[in-house]
C-alpha cells in the first residue's frame, strides 16, 4: 500500500472490503448486488455489515427482483 501513498498500518483487507461494498451500495442502492459480492446469504447480515438502517435496506431490497 505504501506504493500508492497509503500507510499500510492504517488499512487492512477487511476495511478495504467493507469500504468497497459501502461505495457500491451508496452509488447503486443495490443491496442485493452487495450481498452477492460479499457472499452473504441474509439481507440482515448485509445490512449490519454496511451499517445501513434496516428500514432503508428493506425498502431498497423490495424494489429489486431476484
Amino acid at each position: 500500500m505504501s506504493g500508492i501513498g497509503l500507510e499500510p498500518s492504517s488499512y487492512g483487507t477487511h476495511s478495504l472490503r467493507r469500504t468497497k461494498a459501502a461505495q457500491i451500495y451508496r452509488k447503486t442502492g443495490n443491496l442485493r448486488a452487495v450481498q452477492l459480492l460479499l457472499g452473504l446469504t441474509k439481507v440482515d447480515s448485509t445490512v449490519r455489515y454496511l451499517g445501513v438502517e434496516l428500514e432503508d435496506a428493506l425498502s431498497i431490497a423490495e424494489k429489486i427482483d431476484i
